[in-house]
């Protein structure tokens, strides 16, 4: 009956019916669209352009989970393109880095941090760095401070208005932190820490309450610095005991801390452990890992604990060695471990220079 009631009907939408339409149902269809169609959608009319910005349609299109999320590989070796683990599917794919986001004098890339969609590189050759958003095809170019520039444990923070770069930078007598503002487009200069902090090149700050966490050398310690204020400070934390090797990581859309250890005696580690930082400020365990899979683990890092590093990533605590290219990950609501396997085109011959990151495409995060 309704195909016969449709029989001759012209095949075109009547424009009296949909501009009728109720704007939250007209939400409700356009958040099932394919992405790439959603970006085109965007040039058709204001209208349509002022929709996908809008809070609304924001939540209602996050929540339809369309995007999967990724691992992305950087690798000395990988050049422009960029393996990728598809953490939903189960598939590994490539990600091709737009040579237009590039000047002409950026010879060399090097991708140091990832965070909310965003990339920062470093453009050695331009003295800058490069922050951007490939899905929506949006970035920046930030000068460096001054030339030369050394710095290290460089780490991209999201803020709820843009973004923050952190690092250190300990080219003068006494070492400092700088830290770039999107909102303001400038840097700042703040003192740094002593001793310093690096005996990790790998590991960034985690970010916590508006500071970033780090771990300092034996003897083991945490310290936090705010973001805003620039200031330092010790956490008054009781450190469980016989640690090899700490790391930090955080949840930021829950507001937790975690804490990755090795557990041992003279620098060799007999097992790896997980804690949570509770109300008091006291390190809870959470979970440790199982015996086999930390034999594997400790024989790939050699007991070389400076190749370690962590990052979360949608539920997952990321275990990573520089010198390994599988990733050990906790997920973290079920506390179970995991192996996250080699990529089959990465060759044999690689043998360090892995360098994991979170890849969460947004949408709505602009350089």
């Amino acid at each position: 009956m309704i195909a016969k009631s449709l029989k001759g009907r012209s095949a075109a939408m009547d424009p009296g019916i949909w501009s009728k339409l109720p704007p939250e149902l007209l939400e409700h269809i356009l958040s099932f669209l394919p992405l790439k169609t959603l970006l085109n959608l965007r040039s058709t009319c204001k209208h349509f352009k002022s929709l996908v910005f809008s809070p609304s349609f924001i939540s209602k299109y996050s929540s339809a989970s369309l995007f999967s999320s990724f691992f992305l590989l950087s690798h000395p070796q990988c050049y422009s393109n960029f393996p990728l683990y598809d953490t939903i599917r189960g598939a590994w794919r490539k990600l091709a880095l737009p040579l237009s986001f590039l000047p002409p004098s950026a010879a060399q890339f090097n991708l140091l941090s990832s965070c909310n969609g965003l990339f920062c590189f470093s453009l050695p050759n331009s003295s800058s760095f490069l922050v951007c958003n490939l899905l929506v095809k949006s970035s920046r170019l930030i000068q460096f401070p001054f030339f030369p520039f050394a710095f290290e444990m460089l780490t991209l923070v999201s803020t709820p208005h843009g973004y923050k770069i952190f690092l250190l930078c300990s080219k003068f007598s006494s070492n400092y932190a700088f830290v770039y503002d999107s909102n303001v487009h400038s840097w700042r200069r703040f003192d740094g820490f002593q001793p310093l902090l690096a005996d990790n090149f790998h590991q960034e700050g985690a970010s916590f309450n508006g500071s970033l966490y780090f771990a300092t050398p034996e003897p083991f310690s945490v310290v936090c610095f705010d973001l805003e204020n620039g200031k330092w400070e010790n956490l008054d934390s009781e450190m469980p005991r016989e640690l090899t090797f700490v790391r930090l990581v955080s949840n930021t859309n829950e507001g937790k801390l975690y804490m990755v250890g090795g557990i041992g005696r003279n620098g060799i580690s007999r097992s790896m452990k997980l804690w949570e930082m509770g109300d008091g400020g006291n390190w809870v365990e959470v979970e440790r890992l199982p015996e086999l899979m930390c034999r594997k683990f400790m024989s790939v890092c050699y007991h070389n604990y400076e190749h370690v590093y962590c990052f979360w990533h949608q539920d997952m605590i990321c275990v990573c060695c520089h010198t390994w290219p599988e990733i050990l990950y906790c997920k973290v609501s079920r506390r179970t471990w995991h192996w996250i396997p080699k990529c089959p085109s990465i060759p044999d011959k690689w043998s360090c220079g892995f360098r994991w990151f979170s890849f969460v495409p947004d949408l709505y995060t602009l350089a």
